[in-house]
């Protein structure tokens, strides 16, 4: 059993505590204080990886005893942050290699913040080798790697609590419980998510020689080699099909994921989206820089729309979902919500992201690059809790791996439909669309060799 740090007393003080009190019943968290030690290990060292494991050093005194990395330089300075920061102040072992990591340690919680062509392999051999796994998201880069880490955690009776923090965000929490169930909103008939933020990194880097501290055949793994041309960490990988899903993989299952936990939605009964390079053309990114999306349920659709270019609609809003409902609209954020009611007489609503910069003083001089993310970092703190909490009753985490995979299979396939110009039907039941050959045949990327892919009936 892990032991939780949060003191319920110092986390509830101030203009939050209302918020973070929602928050931790929302999510079913029991604060208690058992006596086990979690071993802990981390693949990809990068931004989000070290703001993941960092978050989970704050809320349990876990004990990080490998870190693994294809990039000595950043695997190096990994190293000597968590040293500073768990209680024990080991320096933790250092592999390159992922697989002689599982082999070689005895891991009760693996989390992995590699890029998204890697999750698939990682999470399953993780649980494979015993291990409760955190994973980012989106959690596949098609949809059978998707079916396959579902199957895969259900076979070893592992909890895999996925990135989908937004979950565990207090004031969407809130949102959740004061706003949609309390029945403000009425019936809900239409949601508008969308991203506008000039996120598509773009270029023409000239190709290069491999630097001598980065595997980068291992980094490639079992995406597509392409040619070398610069650090591919943080927001270059992003901009390529060959590693994950553009925008709409990125941003959208954020926020989908987000509908779908309030308004308790499940798999979309149909999927249509259009887009392309519309604007930014000059480079070598290979995502949409434009792209809109329907995901259709019984009386309601959901639509996405992104743009890495122009303006946003609503400034105030420019990465968001909203709920309209017979009775009045959410607007919601990673900062904040908004209720505006249609009855002119009835109040208003506004709450804003919950902070704990008093009490995490680190979180503002944690050296990463990019900075963390200051108003995802109680959120995740939050999500870690959960994680436990699920690891120590043997039960399911609010971003569990299956919603994660409704989450992120439903935006690969929104891709699906833009490539082939029409709707896709996806069955879960049967893993395919019906009546599509063509479209059938794009659930299962290849994979390079030697690596294989994995199957939700071969795990």
């Amino acid at each position: 059993m892990p032991y939780f740090t949060i003191d319920r007393r110092q986390f509830l003080q101030g203009a939050s505590a209302s918020l973070a009190l929602t928050a931790l019943g929302a999510n079913g968290m029991n604060l208690s204080k058992p006596d086990k030690t979690y071993r802990v290990a981390l693949i990809g060292t990068g931004w989000y990886g070290k703001s993941d494991l960092l978050r989970l050093i704050q809320v349990s005194p876990v004990d990080v005893v490998a870190l693994c990395d294809v990039d000595k330089n950043m695997l190096d300075d990994a190293a000597k942050l968590v040293s500073q920061r768990q209680k024990s102040g080991k320096v933790p072992k250092l592999y390159g290699d992922y697989r002689k990591m599982l082999a070689e340690n005895k891991l009760d919680i693996v989390v992995i913040g590699t890029p998204d062509h890697w999750h698939a392999l990682q999470t399953i051999d993780a649980v494979k080798a015993g291990a409760h796994v955190y994973v980012q998201k989106p959690i596949s880069v098609d949809v059978m790697e998707g079916e396959a880490m579902v199957a895969a955690a259900r076979k070893y009776n592992k909890v895999v609590q996925v990135g989908t923090q937004r979950k565990s965000t207090p004031h969407l929490i809130d949102a959740k419980k004061n706003i949609v169930e309390a029945g403000l909103l009425g019936k809900v008939s239409h949601v508008e998510m969308c991203c506008y933020f000039p996120m598509r990194a773009n270029g023409n880097p000239a190709v290069q020689p491999v630097p001598s501290f980065l595997d980068y055949e291992m980094w490639t793994g079992p995406a597509p080699l392409r040619p070398y041309d610069g650090i591919p960490h943080v927001r270059w990988w992003r901009t390529f099909k060959e590693y994950g899903n553009g925008i709409m993989g990125d941003m959208c299952v954020h926020m989908f994921d987000t509908v779908r936990w309030m308004l308790k939605l499940g798999w979309p009964k149909r999927i249509t989206s259009t887009g392309g390079i519309y604007v930014q053309k000059e480079g070598k990114s290979n995502i949409a820089d434009t792209q809109s999306a329907i995901f259709e349920y019984d009386g309601l659709n959901c639509v996405w729309q992104h743009r890495s270019w122009g303006t946003p609609n609503n400034p105030d809003y420019p990465w968001s979902l909203t709920l309209y409902g017979d009775k009045g609209t959410l607007w919601a954020s990673t900062m904040q919500y908004d209720f505006v009611p249609l009855d002119k007489e009835a109040q208003k609503i506004h709450k804003d992201v919950v902070y704990e910069k008093e009490k995490y003083p680190e979180d503002l001089t944690e050296p990463t690059n990019p900075k963390i993310e200051l108003n995802a970092a109680p959120a995740t703190r939050l999500h870690m809790i959960n994680f436990l909490e699920a690891i120590e009753n043997n039960g399911r985490p609010v971003a569990d791996i299956e919603e994660g995979h409704i989450s992120t299979a439903s935006c690969i396939l929104a891709n699906v439909s833009m490539q082939i110009g029409r709707p896709v039907v996806y069955d879960p039941k049967k893993r395919e669309i019906i009546g599509d050959k063509e479209a059938n045949n794009l659930l299962q990327r290849p994979y390079r060799q030697p690596w294989k892919h994995p199957m939700p009936n071969q795990v």
